[in-house]
């Protein structure tokens, strides 16, 4: 015969290992990705991460990091492994001189196992960077049936947002 409370504590043995075997489902660390200002390391986890088939995805908007970067300072970028060995580039975005209209650029893609790090230097000692952002790609590129564009799906961001100067 077993007593209540063996029931019970057979049935928590239970619910905790469903739990366990759940949360180590869920719990699979997010590569992160550091970005180097000037001698400052800042760790980026995604603002967005999707798995390979680009499904189950979540958005993370507040994981961006934020970094006053004077003009003409080269940004390196180191990625870990689960980054390097997919497609990546960088994307950023810079301010010229008076004009608050930011300026989009990017990279050259990385392919798969080239490279682990990049170093951002902006076109000008003046530009001023408003934002970079580090895209691993996902499945491969189709054509958009609507605009007849090459599309490159993105299955991963880490973003540095520049700090302005108060004018």
């Amino acid at each position: 015969m077993i007593t209540r409370s063996r029931r019970s504590g057979r049935a928590l043995a239970g619910l905790l290992a469903v739990a366990a075997v759940l949360l180590a489902g869920c719990g699979t660390s997010r590569p992160t990705v550091t970005f180097d200002v000037d001698g400052t390391s800042l760790t980026a986890a995604p603002t967005q991460f999707c798995d390979n088939r680009m499904e189950n995805c979540s958005d993370e908007p507040n994981s961006r990091v934020t970094a006053d970067v004077p003009p003409g300072t080269p940004i390196r970028i180191t990625v870990p492994e689960e980054v390097s060995e997919g497609p990546w580039q960088v994307a950023y975005a810079f301010t010229r001189g008076d004009d608050p209209a930011p300026i989009e650029q990017r990279s050259d893609i990385a392919t798969p196992g080239s490279r682990g790090e990049y170093t951002l230097i902006l076109p000008s000692e003046t530009d001023r960077l408003v934002t970079a952002q580090v895209q691993l790609f996902g499945a491969a590129p189709a054509i958009d049936p609507e605009t007849e564009e090459l599309e490159f799906p993105v299955r991963a961001t880490w973003v540095l947002v520049g700090e302005q100067p108060a004018g």
